[in-house]
């Protein structure tokens, strides 16, 4: 099985009500999955959060986000026993 990421990006995000510093968001990923010749496309909102500071501009936070989100889905495909494409 194949599980390539095809599209990610911050669907929205906040600050956290209590947390000093930390942004909460979901992010939106498409994974393309092959599978015996099939292919499926899957479309994931990932909760994530990430710690902010003062220097960080909107894109950091963003990428900060996706990057968690990149991470999760890695241990998915890991967990899952699948390879990324390319």
């Amino acid at each position: 099985m194949i599980l390539q990421l095809i599209d990610i990006g911050v669907r929205d995000k906040q600050a956290h009500p209590r947390l000093a510093g930390r942004v909460t968001g979901h992010v939106r990923a498409v994974l393309l999955e092959s599978r015996d010749g099939q292919e499926q496309t899957h479309e994931l909102v990932i909760p994530v959060w990430a710690e902010g500071t003062s220097a960080m501009n909107e894109a950091d936070i963003d990428m900060a986000l996706m990057l968690r989100a990149a991470r999760i889905i890695d241990r998915m495909r890991a967990r899952l026993g699948a390879r990324a494409r390319g």
